[in-house]
């Protein structure tokens, strides 16, 4: 029977919504043990928020000064090393874990599954290729751990439950020195994660200077909504690209979508066609975006979006 070792997402102060996404994929394949390894400097804290996970069995705390800054060269180590004990290793497929499972499963000699989207077996699973446009089902050997990363946009995340034991693990792994974290820079730290983030509000080319795109960051912020872009706004230098939401940038499935300036290319879609509602706003009647859009609004969203603003008042948590 399996046991799933997953990876824990975390800022080392707060879970990442990724790893309950990860664990509720992994209880689909009904294992003996899902095992959530926290790698921190500490992590007591974010532990504790793992502990109470439903489905799992335990938490592995694996303290190490290096493991501060979640650096793939440092972790994948440390994640093969415990991987010996462990039929599956899942993480998510966010930033953090596109950078760190190849590694891992490099170390182990092993292919990696790029998200999964649906379980058909222990080591039978589901993907999309092609943009999403077709599925494919693959299988792994049985002999060897099987190193995959998660569909974000597949899964719910698992309720809350009672705590289970948390085990504080000291790897005798050797980590390497050859990188090391200098800084990180983030848009704004206090908005919603826009992989995991229940609403997402994106701008798109329309908007037309990144002055203006200040009007996605107010309405946003009314409704404690994520960022997200088009790629032509990307490519505009309105936004960084780690707001990109598409076939080359982010795959999301909000349960609310404001697709706001963007005309909806294939690839665009692609990054939200799991969106649970989504709402379009263009001037364009014939804009692509309103096929696929829950609501649709023909109108200038410089016109359009002052007076959403005037009508939510102040700005939301999340």
């Amino acid at each position: 029977m399996a046991r799933v070792l997953v990876v824990a997402e975390h800022d080392g102060a707060v879970l990442n919504p990724s790893t309950a996404k990860c664990v509720s994929c992994a209880r689909d394949l009904h294992p003996e043990c899902i095992a959530v390894a926290v790698f921190c400097a500490d992590g007591a804290a974010v532990a504790e928020q793992v502990a109470r996970l439903a489905g799992i069995t335990k938490v592995l705390r694996v303290k190490h000064p290096a493991n501060a800054a979640p650096l793939a060269a440092t972790l994948a180590p440390q994640v093969a090393s415990l991987a010996s004990a462990y039929t599956h290793v899942f993480g998510p497929s966010t930033t953090f874990g596109k950078d760190l499972m190849p590694r891992v499963a490099a170390l182990l000699g092993v292919g990696q599954i790029s998200d999964v989207m649906s379980v058909a077996g222990e080591y039978r699973f589901k993907r999309p290729v092609y943009a999403g446009n077709a599925i494919v089902t693959v299988e792994a050997a049985t002999d060897r751990p099987l190193v995959a990363t998660v569909r974000m946009a597949s899964y719910a995340a698992v309720a809350s439950a009672g705590p289970v034991p948390i085990e504080l693990t000291e790897l005798q792994t050797d980590v390497p020195s050859h990188t090391r974290f200098v800084e990180l820079h983030a848009g704004n730290a206090e908005r919603p994660d826009l992989q995991t983030a229940s609403r997402v509000v994106a701008g798109g080319r329309a908007l037309g200077s990144a002055r203006n795109f200040e009007l996605i960051y107010a309405l946003a912020d009314r409704l404690g909504a994520a960022v997200g872009a088009s790629r032509a706004a990307v490519d505009s230098a309105y936004v960084a690209n780690d707001l990109q939401v598409g076939q080359t940038g982010k795959i999301i499935a909000p349960e609310l979508y404001f697709a706001i300036g963007i005309s909806g290319a294939i690839q665009h879609l692609t990054g939200i066609k799991d969106a649970g509602t989504i709402v379009a706003i263009n001037k364009d009647p014939d804009a692509p975006i309103f096929e696929v859009a829950d609501i649709g609004l023909v109108a200038d969203l410089f016109r359009v979006i002052p007076e959403l603003l005037d009508a939510l008042g102040a700005p939301r948590s999340a």
